[in-house]
């Protein structure tokens, strides 16, 4: 906690609101609220967060409806949210003008530019490119208005509230992200169709519009261009507020926030919320491509993660202010996310890892992340205070500005890194349905070895590709590995015969199987036998006669019963549907084998990066011990006092 009871040093001349009172846009208050209407504001602001995250996220609940609907690839659908995160990014930067212009407008103003593109833009783009376009703006204004939102959660809060706060600040994500997995995971059923999603979340974002509308303020410069340890600095807060010169407050606010603590411990947190990210973009995704989840059931298991995540940032906020601290609870929360995260990494590979053996994973994973990420939210804006609380939003806007880069490159080396996981999502959803209509018959196709298929399907007559084949087949429909063997020993001892027999109209066999005398048949099938093989009379004479050879007949027989069995399946699936098999099913094959390795590989490299959170919170500003917060605080209690008491000898 700090002790700084200075103000930023200026002119002596009031600064009082410029506003006219009874219009919707002038929102600054002289004075600083009382707790009921501050409560109200607070709750304003943090509601306007939750709605904007659910309008953010709402996609990711429905992506893999999106990507059919558009015919995206699955690099496609990623390379939205880069784009989006790009253009967020510098509209962060852009939001760092909330500390000339004010917050309030920028919350309230963004709350109707989204609202009517999730309810009426998205549901309605005619192409993917459309819809990225649209993306973009949803993102430009999310950029802004969730740097202007802990802004305001930070000029309505004191040092000593911060965490509880900040703790309600940050369910804004949570529990958007829980918004969109309960709705999702209990309506997608009776109204599959994505677009209900985005018109339900584009209704409430509209709503929560017209509540911040009628109800948002703010405070003014002067009042929140100080700093505040705890609500009893309120009197002399509002008689320093008096001779505040706001203007010159901001003179060089942007170097003053160009240092490594704001710098670097943003870009720690960065890195640290990486998993988080990914759930939020990606969970159905996961799920999906790696257990077969559908996208309401995986849903659901990502409510175990956002509901024990929300409980995790309130609780925490209270006792950081209890305690006066943040920085043993970001390094206890690190270590608990990390003993979720490393086995939930580990468990990507164990395909019979349990839904709630999983659920246990994410409850550990929340649990820490949330602890980690409420306190050090509280922490930069101290850290930021300590170095000119009149630019709290222009640390702010640095912190977002680096928080959506880091997303935007983690998501670009994502696509590279999970490879299996496009094949899976571009691909795989035909192939599964073209199994799930033929599941017999494309059982037997997938037994045969795909060099095999090849050759077979370059060369129909391929007598060593067919001795392979049928022997595969053989196995797959449970002959014994000296059947299968016998299979593909006749189809090789055997190929003249098996050339005769294809070579003969089925109408000819038939007739010398009813009469091996007729003169007329015997004829016609050595013939059909000679124009077919290219051999002379004798040779086919003594083909066709062969086929009456009680050892040739059994071999056949063999053979037929295997052949019979890959004809059939071939001539079951359509031809479309056989040529996308054979063109994609052994790539979806090896893609199914690949994604929980690849996957395996990303949640390591979100590991790593919380590891990598940990050194930086030495860097932030707080205590480590509560004994010594507290003393700070009682003298900073007896700084104001000072301070209050000369105002008054001043007046006198």
């Amino acid at each position: 906690m700090s002790t700084t009871t200075e103000a930023p040093q200026g002119a002596t001349a009031p600064n009082p609101p410029t506003g006219r009172r009874g219009r919707f846009w002038d929102r600054q208050l002289a004075h600083y609220p009382e707790n009921g209407p501050r409560s109200l504001y607070l709750a304003i602001t943090v509601l306007a967060t939750v709605v904007l995250y659910y309008e953010l996220y709402i996609a990711g609940a429905v992506a893999t409806q999106i990507i059919t609907e558009f015919g995206m690839s699955f690099t496609f659908f990623v390379f939205v949210s880069v784009v989006g995160n790009l253009v967020g990014a510098f509209a962060s930067l852009f939001a760092g003008l909330a500390d000339r212009w004010g917050r309030a407008n920028l919350v309230v103003g963004g709350l109707l530019v989204t609202g009517l593109i999730i309810a009426v833009g998205l549901p309605n783009a005619g192409s993917k490119g459309v819809y990225m376009a649209l993306f973009a703006v949803l993102s430009f204004v999310e950029g802004i208005v969730l740097v202007a939102t802990p802004a305001l959660i930070r000029d309505f809060s004191p040092q000593v509230g911060r965490g509880m706060a900040m703790g309600f600040w940050t369910l804004g994500p949570v529990l958007g992200s829980l918004v969109v997995t309960e709705v999702s995971s209990h309506t997608l059923d009776s109204h599959p169709d994505w677009r209900w999603q985005f018109y339900v979340c584009g209704i409430a974002g509209l709503v929560v519009f017209l509540i911040a509308l009628v109800g948002l303020k703010e405070l003014s410069p002067a009042l929140r261009d100080q700093l505040m340890v705890s609500l009893r600095d309120r009197v002399l807060i509002e008689a320093r507020a008096k001779g505040l010169d706001t203007e010159r407050a901001l003179k060089g606010h942007w170097r003053q926030m160009l240092r490594f603590d704001v710098i670097g411990s943003a870009f720690a947190i960065s890195i640290f919320l990486l998993l988080y990210y990914i759930l939020v973009g990606f969970t159905v995704v996961y799920f999906a491509t790696v257990y077969g989840y559908p996208p309401a059931r995986a849903n659901s298991l990502a409510n175990w993660y956002w509901i024990t995540n929300a409980i995790a940032l309130v609780l925490t906020g209270v006792l950081t202010d209890r305690f006066r601290v943040r920085k043993p609870f970001m390094v206890v929360g690190t270590v608990i996310s990390l003993i979720g995260a490393v086995l939930f990494a580990i468990s990507a590979t164990d395909p019979d890892t349990s839904y709630y053996r999983i659920a246990v994973y994410f409850i550990l994973s929340a649990s820490g992340g949330g602890m980690a990420y409420v306190a050090w939210m509280a922490s930069f804006t101290e850290t930021v205070e300590r170095h000119n609380p009149a630019a709290t939003a222009t640390g702010l806007a640095i912190w977002g500005w680096i928080l959506r880069l880091v997303v935007t490159v983690s998501l670009a080396v994502f696509t590279l890194l999970l490879p299996a996981t496009s094949t899976l999502v571009d691909e795989g959803t035909r192939v599964s349905e073209i199994v799930a209509a033929h599941p017999d018959e494309v059982a037997v196709l997938s037994a045969i070895d795909p060099a095999t298929s090849a050759a077979l399907a370059a060369d129909p007559t391929d007598v060593d590709a067919l001795s392979t084949a049928l022997g595969e087949v053989a196995t797959q429909q449970g002959a014994s590995a000296s059947e299968a063997q016998a299979v593909s020993t006749a189809v090789t001892a055997r190929a003249p015969q098996l050339g005769a027999v294809q070579a003969v109209d089925p109408a000819v066999l038939a007739a010398l199987q009813a009469n091996p005398a007729d003169p007329a048949a015997g004829a016609q099938a050595v013939g059909q036998i000679s124009a077919a093989l290219g051999t002379d009379v004798a040779t086919s004479v003594q083909l066709l006669q062969s086929l009456a050879d009680p050892a040739v007949q059994r071999d056949l027989g063999l053979v037929s019963q295997y052949a019979t069995v890959l004809t059939d399946a071939n001539e079951a699936i359509p031809a479309d549907d056989l040529a996308y098999l054979s063109a994609h099913g052994a790539e979806v094959a090896q893609a199914q084998q690949d994604n929980p390795h690849q996957w395996q590989r990303w949640w390591w490299v979100c590991v790593i990066a919380q590891v990598l959170f940990l050194p930086f919170v030495f860097v932030m500003t707080g205590r480590w011990s509560p004994k010594k917060a507290k003393q700070d605080e009682a003298e900073h209690e007896r700084l104001v006092q000072e301070e209050l008491a000369a105002l008054g000898a001043g007046r006198a």
